[in-house]
């Protein structure tokens, strides 16, 4: 540790130094105070390349009445001057005994953390400490205690006779910042967080599109699949331990899971793991029925948490795989740690058309939410307008979105959830309409608003109107982002072939033939087949699983059956046609009648809310009319 620095006072003469008693020790809990401490050199430290993580809280301590009574008299006896040195001082852990310091002493306390800084940094705003700079920059908090003047002599006594030292150094090179440090809370640490991934129900609201699939398994924007939403979101998040939950039609989700999120031919998660938790039946009690809703879901699996490689999960997120958005869920758990929450429930402001389609909340202004109400209407509607004053959103749009809206996305503490699910609330089956709003009522349920583009879109309608907003320019949401990608199953498709078409706001997935077409704010799928004078309007195409070469075409076209894609002189709008569909030449899809709700599965298509959809596998035969 070198030899004790000394210490010396300024502007008092040498014969009238006082002597002063002195103790140290070690506190717990420093003072948040802040001082410029003197270093000759950043070597001083125990560490000199890492001058940030030191931290000692020291207390010096000198009788007051001495020290007044002493720097008061100015002709003191040789008995006096006898205990005028001070005989100790606290190792300041610095490795050189030639670091002197200017310091009188009288409760001097000093809670220390080192930080390098740039040479001439502190004054011209260039330096920062947690969010604070000197000079330019916003001005650092000072110390209740803190002297009202400070002179260059570095002796600084307020009226009471108390002085405070301020250390500097005549060594230009580096400067050392001594301040006290900060009491934040702890960071959220991805580690410490699992998500479940809710695979669906029957997803009668996108049916047909989910007759053979599972709504998570669902195309969106020309290549992805809905699932491919919250499994990106939390690889960007950097949360690796990802539970997803199946039971309908899951089969063709398994095999997307399975294809793009593992160790070996996919994305590599390091220790983090994807595993599909599929409903099941089990001898207890609590499995003799398939999943009766979300929550039902988690509780029949709430043994996988309590698993010993699980132990060090604190947090556990709840998604929904229905979904279109872009969010770090970290900034969600990090709300969830500051204000200390059992249960954090991400929202979005909405408006009144839309509001009874979701579970609302209210909220105080502290962020707490004191209501939850799930798809209310009529009176019940009315009164979980928040206002959104305290939102920090204009006048006019608190009048434009006077609600808000549960994203189903939860944050819940690992043990608060095992607890409602098995002991609170045994008998609930759903997050939504269940347990939350009575939770709400007991424990500590705060609200992130989320302020990005979010869409649910868990009907015809919004999935429908959601791919082709992403067409417009500039789009509302685009997946081209390459700071937070969109992760999806490496097909290894070629480019794109087009040949003398007219394109007009679309979006052309990989490995497509297009001749001489036109497509007009639409979306075209992987592997789809466009031929001479066909036209897109306002369509989603999905695409197809394989090709059919050159001569299977001809051969199919010669038999006259028709191939995948669309025929010659086809016109379509409005309409989405799912994989593998087959759709014959001089075919027209209009829906010139405007008819909303229509069922011909024989015929290869059904209608939802005025939209035309052309199902799986479905042929419509050459010169057919819809």
């Amino acid at each position: 540790m070198g030899s004790t620095p000394r210490v010396r006072l300024r502007n008092v003469p040498q014969h009238s130094r006082p002597r002063a008693t002195t103790t140290a020790k070690i506190t717990p809990h420093p003072p948040p105070s802040r001082h410029v401490v003197p270093c000759r050199t950043a070597s001083h430290l125990p560490d000199a390349t890492d001058a940030v993580h030191f931290r000692r809280s020291v207390t010096v301590t000198v009788t007051s009445l001495l020290l007044r009574r002493q720097l008061s008299d100015p002709n003191p006896s040789k008995d006096k001057l006898k205990n005028r040195n001070l005989e100790s001082f606290l190792p300041f852990y610095c490795s050189s005994s030639r670091a002197a310091m200017d310091a009188c002493g009288v409760g001097l306390k000093a809670s220390a953390c080192f930080g390098r800084v740039k040479r001439r940094s502190v004054g011209n705003g260039e330096s920062v400490i947690w969010g604070e700079g000197f000079g330019a920059g916003p001005r650092t908090k000072q110390s209740p205690k803190a002297p009202q003047t400070v002179k260059k002599t570095g002796l600084r006594l307020n009226a009471g006779g108390v002085a405070f030292a301020v250390l500097t150094s005549d060594v230009n090179q580096e400067t050392m910042v001594f301040h006290g440090p900060m009491f934040r809370n702890r960071s959220a640490d991805p580690k410490s967080v699992a998500s479940i991934i809710l695979g669906g129900g029957t997803g009668s609201q996108l049916f047909p599109l989910t007759g053979t699939r599972a709504t998570p398994a669902v195309s969106v924007g020309g290549c992805y699949r809905l699932i491919d939403i919250p499994m990106s979101n939390c690889i960007n998040s950097r949360i690796n331990k990802i539970f997803i939950m199946t039971q309908f039609n899951s089969a063709s989700l398994n095999r997307h899971i399975s294809r793009t999120y593992n160790f070996g031919n996919g994305i590599s998660f390091g220790d983090g793991f994807v595993e599909v938790l599929a409903a099941t039946q089990t001898p207890e009690d609590i499995g003799t029925g398939w999943f009766q809703g979300t929550a039902d879901a988690v509780r029949q699996f709430t043994w996988v948490f309590e698993d010993n490689k699980n132990k060090n999960i604190e947090h556990i997120l709840i998604l929904s795989g229905d979904q279109l958005y872009r969010m770090d869920y970290m900034d969600l758990v990090q709300k969830h740690i500051d204000t200390d929450a059992d249960i954090t429930i991400s929202c979005v402001p909405v408006g009144q058309s839309r509001a009874s389609d979701y579970g609302l909340v209210r909220m105080d202004k502290s962020g707490r939410i004191t209501q939850f109400c799930e798809k209310p209407k009529d009176a019940d509607l009315e009164a979980m307008k928040n206002g959104g004053t305290f939102l920090r959103m204009s006048h006019q749009d608190s009048l434009r979105y006077p609600y808000i809206a549960s994203m189903g996305v939860y944050v819940f503490r690992r043990d608060v959830l095992l607890n409602l699910l098995r002991w609170n609330y045994p008998k609930s089956n759903d997050f939504g309409s269940e347990i939350l709003p009575s939770a709400v009522k007991e424990h500590n349920v705060q609200g992130y608003i989320f302020n990005d583009y979010w869409e649910d879109i868990g009907t015809i309608k919004s999935f429908f109107h959601a791919n082709l907003a992403l067409t417009e320019q500039p789009p509302k949401f685009q997946f081209y982002d390459p700071m937070t990608p969109f992760y999806t199953s490496p097909r290894f498709l070629p480019p794109s072939k087009i040949e003398n078409c007219r394109i007009v706001d679309a979006i052309i997935s990989h490995g497509c033939f297009l001749r001489e077409c036109r497509v007009e704010r639409s979306i075209v799928g992987v592997r789809s087949r466009l031929d001479y004078g066909s036209e897109l309007k306002d369509t989603m195409m999905m695409g197809a699983d394989t090709y059919e070469t050159e001569s299977e075409i001809a051969c199919l076209l010669a038999s006259d059956r028709v191939p995948i894609g669309i025929g010659r002189n086809t016109k379509i709008r409005n309409c989405i046609i799912d994989m593998n569909a087959r759709i014959g030449k001089n075919v027209v899809i209009a829906n010139k009648d405007g008819v909303q709700e229509a069922e011909r599965p024989s015929e290869g298509f059904y209608i939802r809310s005025g939209i035309t959809i052309v199902v799986k596998n479905a042929t419509i035969k050459d010169g057919t009319i819809i």
